[in-house]
């Protein structure tokens, strides 16, 4: 059996960790196999947003496999979390929308990878928390990082020094998350929201992202200069010139990623 499954629905493609018996845990297998399907979506113009979630109904991730760490020397243990940090980030730059569909517990490297997507969308049931210094380390997979740019600094530090785990509606209340969904409605509401951004057109998904994730931690000039730099590019494009004809004859434009 695989630790991570892929399945299509339509332009969207579902990503799921499967490892419910660990509680998906993230092992070097599975990290191998995500760098993998990141490989492919990044060459499928067909994918137009990736969901992230977890098998079961215990579990998003609940971090490294420790049982697997228990037997790593240094050396092996500084080599997975290069290995980590490197797939986190190419999952974080991926070029198009990424939805995480947080189903359960989402704790240390688990919390780490939603907070690498552009959207969490949690189930009333799960909660978020980075436990590493209740393990005497310390988030080493970007969420010292990550979460103090998502819901502060002081919030950061209160989560991470006390190694809390944060439920749904205190998520949505602080930003840690973006929607609060039922179980048994979480993945219908992760793709609804999915197929809402295939409407929009995919290189204007593209550069939204680039723009907003360039020009975060700069000043306001510079960020407005990447925004106009961004808006240049699709100028000249065809869905650009779709998006005007379709506008014109009163229907909806059909995008081709061009």
């Amino acid at each position: 059996m695989s630790d991570l499954m892929t399945t299509r629905e339509g332009q969207v493609l579902v990503v799921t960790l499967n490892r419910p018996e660990r509680m998906n845990a993230v092992s070097m297998n599975l990290l191998q196999s995500l760098l993998e399907t990141l490989d492919a979506v990044a060459s499928d113009p067909s994918i137009r947003v990736v969901i992230m979630t977890g098998a079961g109904d215990r579990a998003f991730c609940a971090g490294a496999d420790l049982k697997e760490r228990k037997f790593m020397t240094g050396a092996q243990t500084r080599d997975f979390l290069r290995r980590i940090r490197y797939a986190f980030s190419r999952l974080e730059t991926l070029d198009r929308p990424t939805i995480a569909a947080v189903n359960g517990l989402a704790l240390g490297g688990g919390c780490e990878l939603a907070l690498t997507c552009d959207i969490r969308v949690m189930s009333e049931t799960a909660a978020m928390g980075l436990t590493e210094t209740r393990l005497a380390i310390i988030p080493g997979a970007g969420g010292t990082q990550r979460l103090s740019r998502l819901v502060g600094k002081g919030r950061a530090k209160e989560m991470i020094f006390t190694g809390r785990k944060v439920p749904a509606q205190e998520a949505l209340q602080i930003g840690l998350c973006e929607r609060v969904s039922p179980p048994a409605r979480l993945m219908a509401t992760c793709l609804e929201l999915a197929e809402e951004m295939c409407l929009a057109g995919p290189l204007a998904l593209t550069q939204a992202k680039f723009a907003i994730d360039k020009g975060y931690d700069v000043d306001l000039n510079t960020g407005l200069d990447i925004e106009s730099k961004a808006y240049e590019v699709l100028l000249p494009t065809e869905d650009r010139r779709e998006a005007l004809k379709a506008f014109q004859e009163k229907r909806k434009p059909h995008f081709l990623g061009k």
